[in-house]
């Protein structure tokens, strides 16, 4: 009999010639289980998605209770949804005035797709900034945006009138001119590996945007919903974008995203033509049910409020000749070594040990720490004791050859 790991290999469309490939039973909190049994301690949440473990009860209960009224109904906007009406009601209520329009998607990737046309729409322009280093996703829009030629080149042409600044260096926002739709930016920069902003950098983005009447975009799909101590990273910086872009744990692990922006702007992909832009999954009953019950998961239970300790408890237990930085806002945690090979090294025997962690696209001597923010201090204290471990075995065995 064909195995479901033989299966995997010969039916699912892969990513990369050498995927993981862990057979995963259950998961549970901080914990993936085996189909032998094996646990393992997930330190990087489904990248930055499951911000409250795996099956949380009460999001697991809400979808259950969603799934027993009704599932897909008709396309998205045509019919009052009361999970997606909920949902919108309490993300605004959190948000600054100017951001009181959701449109919802099913993904990361779909959110900065619209929200390049909501900018183009609005301002009448079609040049575009993004910043290099920068990831806001794969499809051929949000690809055009990315700030790294490798996962480019092979797929060209892609869209016209779009360049890359370079974060964090004030003397390219000269750059962002009166012709220019819209900067997109991650407040911290995730796939660079965890590249926070310097000084008054953002400010002054900000500043500038206003000076040429651009728009700004945060991408916030990795930072959103406490990943950095608070809802959402712009909040540590004093600015509002003009669009907020946001996906991965908005969902408390279902598929779902948004785009963000005030109601005047929104409004003008209504019209000119009607129907500019339109999904058939967006804002799907069940995953928006999941999205209200997961926020209210972490504004009722205070999970942001522990966020600065388990950051620091990381910080003070990472400590081994050979790390040369730990980066990093929150549970976004970048822990960088002297070489990838270190690196890819290290990873394969935390995987061996039960600990997942990963690398960066674009930054592969450095280690993705971005685990579910309801963590406990003992799971940090072990994760970083078997990391520690780990690297001591592989420093012990190059001595040794």
């Amino acid at each position: 009999m064909i195995s479901e790991r033989e299966l995997f290999g010969r039916h699912i469309a892969q990513t990369s010639p050498f995927p993981i490939s862990l057979e995963i039973k259950n998961a549970s909190g901080c914990y993936l289980f085996s189909e032998s049994g094996k646990k393992y301690i997930d330190l990087i949440s489904g990248i930055s998605v499951s911000n409250l473990g795996h099956c949380h009860p009460k999001i697991v209960g809400a979808v259950h209770d969603q799934v027993e009224k009704y599932m897909h109904l008709m396309v998205y906007g045509e019919y009052v949804q009361s999970p997606q009406v909920k949902l919108a009601g309490l993300l605004t209520s959190l948000l600054p005035e100017s951001l009181d329009n959701v449109y919802f998607v099913n993904s990361g990737s779909e959110a900065i797709e619209g929200a390049m046309k909501l900018a183009k729409r609005h301002t009448g322009r079609k040049r575009i900034l993004s910043f290099n280093n920068s990831y806001h996703g794969s499809t051929q829009g949000s690809l055009s945006l990315m700030g790294d030629n490798k996962l480019k080149n092979t797929f060209y042409p892609l869209l016209p009138d779009i360049a890359q600044l370079n974060f964090n260096k004030v003397e390219d926002l000269k750059l962002i001119t009166s012709d220019v739709a819209a900067v997109f930016v991650e407040p911290i920069q995730g796939e660079a590996g965890v590249i926070l902003p310097q000084g008054d950098f953002l400010l002054r983005l900000r500043k500038r945007c206003d000076e040429t009447k651009t728009l700004l975009v945060f991408d916030e799909i990795q930072t959103g919903y406490g990943r950095t101590g608070k809802l959402f990273a712009f909040e540590h910086f004093g600015i509002i974008p003009d669009i907020l872009c946001l996906a991965k744990a908005m969902g408390g692990g279902m598929p779902l995203g948004a785009f963000i922006s005030s109601r005047k702007i929104m409004s003008e992909l209504a019209g000119n033509p009607e129907l500019g832009h339109i999904t058939t999954f967006g804002g799907h009953p069940v995953c928006c049910a999941a999205g209200y019950a997961a926020l209210q998961v972490l504004l009722d239970e205070k999970i942001m409020d522990s966020v600065k300790w388990k950051h620091d408890l990381f910080l003070s237990n990472l400590k081994h000749k050979h790390i040369r930085e730990v980066r990093g806002q929150g549970l976004l945690l970048a822990i960088e070594f002297d070489n990838f090979e270190l690196n890819k090294k290290l990873i394969g025997e935390c995987l061996k040990s039960g600990l997942i962690v990963d690398w960066f696209l674009f930054n592969m001597k450095s280690m993705r720490i971005a685990p579910p923010l309801i963590i406990e201090a003992e799971e940090i204290v072990s994760s970083c004791r078997i990391l520690i471990d780990c690297l001591n075995k592989i420093e012990y065995e190059c001595s040794h050859h």
